[in-house]
């Protein structure tokens, strides 16, 4: 596997549409923080006062953090740990486990990692929505206690109408999101130098001793104000898996340039009104605005936390077309949604699956306060897991000695796990959420892969070896028929039971048999010119492999089209793909690693995932399954 390379494919892009969309796509999520993040510092269960000296620390911690973890951090160094361009937490532990190196033991705790943080993800894609949503609409109270009965149906209509027009795709309403995010950055500026007027002392919270100073003050309390201070950097686990999109240039561009001022400037201006006016705390940030731009600012939040909804949301379809190209999810329905943007996709499953936890947690917990527990627990440990992955890139791609990655990535992971215990200890007031969503995905995911591999040896068991085959398609010399036949098999090396079983039971071949297996890299794509790879076996066999990238869909039909056989066009053949349809029995047999449980999931799975001719995009009317039962 190659280095990861140090520019992402857009990074030369800095200005113009490109930018636009880097403001409008990446930086939704945190852009949408300042909602809540100053707020649940004060309000939490810490019962911390508003007193000028707890505010500048709090101010201090949040500059602080947004300046170690998203600028240095991830700008710096999380942005270079690419997969060829590519970025995203299973991208990074596809990198760090790619070619096989590295102890077993190593790699297979590196895999579990990076799974489970692929898995709190998910968690992540239903709280975003939840928590941005109702923390915008809750500025209606801030005009009249009248719209409190109100806030969570509105919610809800915002929420379902959010995931029901998924299926239009992003590209129809990206153009948009920069401008409205834009506008919103902007706004928050606007708002936060407004108030930073009336209190202009609150910029001494740059200097890090206030911190320091309140953390010394206010002893354990403090410890549980780390927590509520981190939902500030919520979203930059965003800033790696959009790199693919983007590039790093532009991402960097469109931080520094206007969302770290903005931001900066939001928050201690929310510092600066609540040293003036403490009473404001349950509605602090929309307290900021004049009374007549109180509603289009609600308006304009609620528009800001959509996009950053929609953000994630898309985060989970990517996620999830790459967690079935790596094998750690069953066949599912990928919908592409542009003809010119690959990365632009639908999957159903997920959508409505997403959409039911968005709508039970605003059932549930009805207050964004509430969430902010559950959000801090996912998002810290989806960062944590990040950083451990990275000190392993840092060794082996970067050439980093131990001393020099233990230093650096060190710190990193001492300020992640401080963060990430500030948030564990409210497992039990919300944060049980993520934890059980992932550690439920994780099982599927893992199972999944487990019993997938059990499976394929199970298959190469009722395989039979070319030389075999062949010997014995010399010596029973069958009727050939004319055309092509396909057999897909996942065995790169055998005869596919398909085959054997076809032949042995009805005594006759095609002309031209190809054995097709399609591979998964470790890396996002695979160029054309490197998709095909043909070995001719004799008797009119022939081995192909189709190499894909796990950001890429298979495409069977096209990519055989523009494969060179010696002796016929595959082009202007109608070719007859035999597909192995097998049926499972749980069985009683040990030695699968499996329990009851996991052999009864994937059972289940396995009957549920979408058809393998649907998935390869072959044509119905040439295709041919042909069963076999195993028990697993």
């Amino acid at each position: 596997m190659s280095q990861p390379k140090e520019n992402g494919s857009a990074g030369h892009a800095l200005f113009g549409p490109q930018l636009l969309a880097v403001l409008g796509i990446v930086y939704g999520d945190i852009g949408t923080s300042p909602l809540y993040a100053m707020r649940e510092a004060f309000l939490g269960s810490q019962g911390l006062q508003p007193t000028g000296p707890n505010i500048l620390g709090v101010l201090s911690l949040i500059f602080w953090a947004l300046t170690l973890i998203i600028s240095v951090k991830y700008l710096c160094f999380v942005l270079r740990a690419d997969n060829h361009g590519e970025g995203g937490i299973l991208a990074l532990m596809a990198l760090v486990i790619s070619g096989g190196k590295g102890h077993p033991r190593r790699r297979a705790l590196l895999t579990v990692l990076g799974l489970f943080g692929a898995a709190l993800l998910y968690g992540d894609s239903m709280i975003t929505p939840a928590i941005s949503v109702l923390s915008a609409i809750e500025g209606l109270q801030v005009a009249t206690p009248l719209f409190t009965p109100y806030v969570v149906p509105i919610s809800l209509v915002i929420l379902a109408a959010l995931f029901f027009f998924q299926y239009r795709g992003t590209a129809q309403i990206g153009f948009v999101f920069g401008p409205i995010v834009t506008a919103w950055f902007l706004v928050l500026a606007v708002l936060g130098l407004r108030c930073i007027l009336l209190a202009p002392e609150v910029l001494q919270a740059v200097d890090p001793r206030h911190a320091v100073r309140f953390f010394a003050a206010n002893g354990a309390a403090s410890f549980a104000v780390v927590g509520a201070v981190f939902l500030a950097v919520t979203g930059g686990e965003a800033l790696y898996a959009d790199m693919g999109h983007f590039g790093k240039r532009p991402i960097r561009a469109g931080w520094f340039g206007l969302v770290l001022p903005a931001l900066m400037l939001n928050y201690f201006g929310q510092g600066a009104l609540l040293m003036r006016s403490p009473e404001v705390l349950p509605s602090l940030f929309f307290h900021m605005a004049p009374r007549w731009a109180l509603y289009p600012l609600v308006a304009l939040a609620a528009a800001a936390t959509v996009i950053a909804s929609q953000a994630v949301i898309s985060g989970a379809f990517s996620l999830s077309s790459q967690a079935v190209q790596l094998g750690y999810s069953p066949r599912i329905s990928i919908q592409h949604t542009s003809s010119e943007e690959i990365g632009q996709i639908y999957v159903p499953f997920v959508n409505w699956a997403l959409l039911l936890g968005t709508i039970a947690l605003v059932l549930g917990f009805r207050e964004s306060g509430n969430l902010a527990h559950a959000y801090g627990v996912a998002v810290s440990s989806t960062m944590l897991v990040t950083t451990v992955l990275l000190y392993f890139v840092a060794r082996r791609y970067w050439n980093w000695g131990p001393w020099r990655a233990g230093l650096v990535i060190g710190g990193f992971v001492v300020v992640d796990f401080a963060f990430f215990g500030a948030n564990i200890v409210k497992v039990l007031s919300g944060g049980w959420f993520p934890i059980a969503a992932a550690a439920a995905i994780f099982a599927l995911m893992a199972t999944w892969a487990r019993g997938r591999r059990h499976l394929m040896l199970k298959l190469r068991a009722e395989s039979m070896s070319v030389e075999a085959f062949l010997a014995d398609v010399r010596k029973s010399k069958p009727a050939r028929v004319s055309g092509v036949a396909v057999y897909l098999t996942g065995n790169p090396t055998g005869v596919p039971p398909t085959l054997v079983h076809n032949f042995h039971h009805n005594k006759v071949l095609h002309e031209h048999v190809i054995l097709l297996s399609v591979v998964t890299e470790e890396i996002p794509s695979v160029r054309w010119q490197d998709r095909t790879a043909t070995e001719p076996l004799g008797e009119g066999l022939c081995r192909v492999r189709l190499r894909y990238g796990f950001s890429q869909n298979p495409n069977v039909p096209a990519a055989l089209a523009q494969a060179h056989f010696e002796d016929f066009a595959f082009k202007d053949a109608a070719p007859t793909y035999f597909l192995g349809k097998e049926t499972l029995l749980v069985g009683r047999q040990r030695g699968s690693g499996m329990w009851r449980w996991q052999k009864e999931a994937f059972l289940f799975m396995s009957r549920n995932a979408r058809n393998a001719a649907l998935f390869f995009r072959i044509p119905p009317d040439q295709a041919v399954e042909l069963g076999i039962q195993l028990e697993i």
